[in-house]
């Protein structure tokens, strides 16, 4: 009995483990734990009473069986301490407070919680575990498949059956559906929750390929719709550990009930569609959510409606919309390719990698988490959606001008003005190519007055001179403030364009070679020697 009473020592005065006890005093875990558990069912104290001896300790703890404790002391309900425990902030402690408030000769917290052990491992394993009323739901496929007849064609396809289980109440949903993709994944999840009318903390999955792309204990990495999914929901994804089953006992044991009381008694049946096959599932399943329990009263769904939906949170207000996610890379003219269509994204995310959110309707374009971009999608093939902001500042100016803007600007300054800019637009192709003529002859306006270029416009066109080029000459050098006799007059239609005149004391002027080359009377020859000698 020394080795008893040393155990017992260590254990509750120095707080050492069994492990620690059983190294310490040469046991075995399984002795230590044989003893401790002989000590408490006994109900002594610690430290032992003075007046108990060896040969009576050796009595109580292991000849013959204790009394038993219904007998002395009075025991809760431990059905209702269980279903309490499902609330939040309810734990063991604060049930054993409230018992020996109306039992004060009640038992100790010790012996509480080892009655309540006891009394736990009669019910059934799958209701061993204790879960906070709206905490958990977990969720899985079954593996049996239910078939479906095509009533045209006679061909038979297989439907998979997706089950799902509420932590606290075990409320079961089931349903069908085709296949075991991530989109019949998040299908199943938005109607499950709509049917539950709330939103548990947590989903628990398996690590389906669907769903997980690595698994891992630590950081599992989610499918990035999966995650999606739960953003707007309020939820957390919580998927089991690889190959432990024992993680989601819960729908394990939901899909046994499933394949057991709803699948095979619907063997016999022969279904043509999907709907009339979940009409019969959505029947079977009320039936056996409304099925008493066995060990517990109520029902799951009684237990439902009296623990756990309240603590449900509320259902987003817009049903969630299937996206998939992509990544693409901004291409040099500030826009990414996403099934043949181009959308634009801000010029400064040229060359980076992007996050690209796909549902039917849109498309978001994420960086670093943030939504950079939004459009709604396109469905023709090549077409190019662009923001005009997501351009830079010169982009910009440049595509705010059009043929029309630009002609009427020019007939703002004049006729003379917009008859310039016709004509170059008129000179090319395609119009945009006049484009850069046209703004260079809307900047001069900032260094002349609108008078001046509308009068050097006017001599432009008088010459047939009507470019960029010509009106800038004429301003530059101030011809436009000569009048038409002092530059010789204007030429014909036929005529080569009037040069500039002459304002340099040693060049001549037009009225030089009028007056050389008329004469009549010299001839070919002399003309010539005539033109070097005065050119000498």
């Amino acid at each position: 009995m020394r080795r008893v009473i040393e155990a017992l020592r260590l254990r509750f005065d120095q707080r050492l483990s069994q492990r620690d006890i059983a190294r310490s005093l040469g046991l075995s875990q399984g002795s230590v734990n044989a003893y401790l558990a002989r000590f408490t069912a006994s109900g002594l104290p610690w430290p032992l009473p003075e007046h108990l001896g060896e040969a009576e300790l050796e009595a109580r703890l292991f000849i013959g069986p204790p009394t038993p404790p219904s007998a002395t002391r009075p025991l809760p309900d431990w059905a209702k301490v269980r279903e309490e425990l499902k609330r939040k902030g309810v734990t063991l402690q604060l049930r054993w407070l409230e018992y020996k408030t109306q039992h004060p000769d009640g038992y100790q917290y010790t012996q509480f919680c080892e009655h309540y052990r006891t009394w736990a491992a009669t019910l059934e394993p799958a209701l061993r575990q204790v879960h906070v009323a709206g905490e958990r739901v977990f969720v899985d496929y079954a593996g049996p498949t239910m078939p479906v007849i095509d009533a045209t064609t006679g061909e038979e396809r297989a439907a998979q059956v997706f089950v799902a289980a509420l932590g606290a109440s075990h409320l079961i949903y089931a349903e069908a559906t085709w296949t075991q993709t991530l989109a019949d994944w998040i299908g199943a999840h938005v109607r499950m929750l709509e049917y539950f009318g709330g939103v548990p903390a947590l989903i628990v999955p398996d690590n389906a390929s669907a769903l997980v792309r690595h698994p891992c204990y630590y950081e599992p990495d989610l499918n990035p719709t999966y995650q999606d999914f739960a953003t707007p929901y309020a939820t957390a994804i919580l998927p089991t550990r690889v190959r432990s089953p024992r993680d989601k006992a819960k729908v394990e044991t939901a899909v046994q009930i499933v394949e057991r009381e709803i699948m095979a008694p619907l063997r016999h049946e022969h279904f043509t569609s999907l709907a009339e096959l979940n009409h019969a599932i959505a029947f079977a399943r009320e039936r056996v959510n409304m099925r008493p329990f066995q060990k517990l009263a109520g029902s799951r769904r009684s237990a439902f409606d009296a623990t756990e939906r309240a603590a449900l949170r509320p259902l987003p207000a817009t049903r969630y919309e299937l996206a998939d996610w992509r990544t693409a890379k901004v291409n040099i003219d500030y826009h990414i390719a996403v099934d043949l269509q181009l959308y634009s994204v801000p010029y400064t995310l040229v060359g980076a990698i992007v996050d690209v959110r796909l549902t039917t309707t849109t498309v978001e374009i994420l960086r670093e988490g943030k939504r950079v971009a939004a459009h709604v999608r396109s469905t023709r093939k090549g077409h190019v959606t662009t923001n005009p902001s997501h351009r830079p500042k010169s982009h910009q100016r440049h595509l705010e001008w059009s043929p029309s803007r630009l002609i009427h600007w020019g007939e703002s300054i004049g006729p003379s003005t917009g008859r310039v800019v016709t004509d170059i637009l008129a000179r090319f192709p395609h119009p945009e190519q006049g484009y850069r003529a046209c703004l260079g002859l809307l900047s001069l306006q900032r260094r002349y007055d609108r008078a001046r270029l509308e009068t050097a416009c006017t001599r432009a066109v008088a010459t047939g001179a009507t470019s960029y080029r010509s009106v800038k000459s004429i301003l530059t050098t101030g011809v436009d403030q000569l009048s038409l006799a002092e530059t010789g007059g204007l030429p014909t239609d036929a005529s080569p364009p009037l040069r500039l005149p002459a304002t340099h004391d040693h060049i001549r002027g037009p009225e030089y070679y009028r007056v050389a080359l008329t004469p009549p009377a010299h001839s070919s020859s002399d003309l010539t020697l005539t033109d070097h000698s005065h050119a000498d």
